[in-house]
C-alpha cells in the first residue's frame, strides 16, 4: 500500500520513524564534515519515492578543527504512543580508512547491538536510507564513518522486548518505511483492511492467508518461505477485527504467526494487543501453567516476575519439557479463543491456526490447526497438541 508523502513535519499526521531522524542528522553531520553549511530542514531522498522529505535537525557543529562533525536531531514519532518521542539522536562523522567500503556505521552508546557478536542492529530500510542520502557527499576513494548515539537508548530499551530477540545495549534502528504507522491507531487498522481487500480480491487468491504479527513475524515468514506459498498480511495490534474481516473477505485458512510472548494475550481472550491498552500475559501464562499441572510454587514465581521476558526465562529454566507443554497448550488456546471470537460476529468456515516462535526466531509451537496449515505449506515442527489437555473453559 502506498502512503502519502509527508512534505514537512507540520504536515505529518503519523510522524516519522527513527531511521528518518538518524538519516537527517547523519546528512547534516556529513555536510559539516565536508565544509558545507548543514541544511535545516534536511531534504531526504526516500527509497522508492520521487519527492524528497523535509526533516528538521536540532543543531550541528564542526569538532576538532573540522576533523570531525556532530549533528543532533530529535525524534518526533507523531501523535501516537511511542517511547522514542523526543529521543535525542547524536551523529558524529569522521573520515576513516576505506577498508570495507565507503560507509561505516559504528554503534555508539544507546544503539542496540545484535547478541554477543555486537553487530549493529539496523533494518534494511535504515541502511538503504543512509546510503541514499550520504553517497553524493562522499568523495571517491574515501570512507565515511558515522557513530550513532542515542543518549537515552539504553534506558529506554529496558521498556521494550529487544532483549527477547537478542538486541542488547540499546534501541534497535528498525523500521520499514518513513512514516510511523502506529499499530494501535485506527489508521493502521484501515491500512491493514485495505491490504486485506487487495489480497482477497486478487484473481489468483486461493483462500489461504498468513497473518504475521509485527516485523519479526514478517521476517520469519519470509525466511520460512511462507511468502512463496500464500499471501502475507502484517498485523499490528488490531488482531480481532482482522480475524473477522478475513472471514468476511473469504479467507478459508488463516495462519497466525507471531512471537509467543505476544500471542499469549490471545489465549486469554485479548484481541487488541497493544501494551498500553491490555496486558494480562503473566496471568494467562500462570492460568495455563496451572491447567498443565505445574506446581503452585512455580506459578507464584511466574506471577511475581517483573516482566513477561523474565517469566519466560524462569519457566524454561525450571523444566524445558514442562515449558514446551505449556506453550503447546497456549498455542492451542490461541486457536480456540480465535474461533470463539469469530463466533461472536458471525458463522464462517474459516479455520484459524496458530504458530508461535521463540526469542531466537525459531518456530517452536503450534495448535492442531496451525500444525495442519503449516503442513499444507510443506513446513512442520514437533507438535504435542494432541496431548495439550486444555481446560474446556478455554473453548
Amino acid at each position: 500500500m502506498q502512503f502519502g508523502i509527508t512534505q514537512s513535519l507540520t504536515d505529518a499526521f503519523q510522524g516519522l520513524t527513527l531511521p528518518v531522524w538518524v538519516a537527517a542528522a547523519a546528512r547534516a553531520a556529513t555536510q559539516v564534515l565536508c565544509g558545507q553549511t548543514a541544511e535545516n530542514p534536511q531534504s531526504l531522498q526516500i527509497p522508492g519515492r520521487d519527492q524528497p522529505l523535509k526533516v528538521p535537525i536540532q543543531s550541528s557543529a564542526p569538532l576538532l578543527a573540522g576533523e570531525q562533525a556532530l549533528a543532533i536531531s530529535r525524534c518526533d514519532p507523531g501523535p501516537g504512543l511511542d517511547l522514542t518521542r523526543d529521543l535525542e539522536i547524536w551523529i558524529q562523522a569522521r573520515w576513516a580508512q576505506p577498508e570495507t567500503g565507503w560507509l561505516e556505521i559504528v554503534p555508539g552508546e544507546g544503539l542496540g547491538r545484535q547478541g554477543s557478536a555486537g553487530d549493529l542492529c539496523a533494518s534494511d530500510f535504515a541502511r538503504r536510507l543512509l546510503e541514499a542520502n550520504l553517497r553524493d557527499l562522499v568523495p571517491p576513494g574515501r570512507c565515511l564513518q558515522l557513530e550513532v548515539v542515542f543518549p537515552l537508548g539504553r534506558e529506554l530499551a529496558q521498556r521494550t522486548s529487544n532483549a527477547a530477540f537478542g538486541v542488547v545495549d540499546g534501541l534497535a534502528l528498525i523500521g520499514t518505511q518513513a512514516e510511523v504507522q502506529s499499530s494501535a491507531s485506527p489508521d493502521q487498522l484501515r491500512a491493514s483492511l485495505d491490504a486485506l481487500q487487495a489480497i482477497a480480491g486478487a484473481a489468483d487468491f486461493g483462500g489461504a492467508l498468513t497473518l504475521v504479527i509485527g516485523e519479526n513475524g514478517l521476517d520469519l515468514a519470509h525466511q520460512l518461505g511462507l511468502a512463496d506459498q500464500q499471501p502475507l498480511l502484517k498485523a499490528g495490534n488490531w488482531i480481532g477485527p482482522l480475524l473477522v474481516a478475513s472471514a468476511e473477505a473469504g479467507v478459508s485458512n488463516l495462519l497466525l504467526l507471531g512471537y509467543h510472548g505476544k500471542l499469549v494475550k490471545l489465549a486469554g481472550g485479548i484481541f487488541h494487543t497493544h501494551h498500553h491498552l491490555a496486558d494480562g500475559r503473566l496471568e494467562v501464562l500462570a492460568a495455563i501453567a496451572l491447567q498443565q499441572g505445574l506446581g503452585v510454587d512455580l506459578i507464584k514465581e511466574l506471577l511475581g516476575c517483573a516482566s513477561m521476558e523474565s517469566a519466560l526465562q524462569e519457566l524454561q529454566k525450571n523444566d524445558c519439557a514442562e515449558a514446551d507443554r505449556v506453550w503447546q497448550a497456549i498455542a492451542q488456546a490461541v486457536e480456540l479463543r480465535s474461533e470463539a471470537y469469530l463466533k461472536r460476529y458471525g458463522s464462517w468456515p474459516m479455520r484459524v491456526g496458530a504458530a508461535l516462535f521463540d526469542r531466537q526466531r525459531q518456530l517452536r509451537w503450534t495448535g492442531l490447526t496451525g500444525h495442519s496449515l503449516l503442513a499444507r505449506c510443506g513446513l512442520g515442527i514437533h507438535s504435542e497438541g494432541e496431548e495439550a489437555g486444555l481446560d474446556p473453559s478455554l473453548r
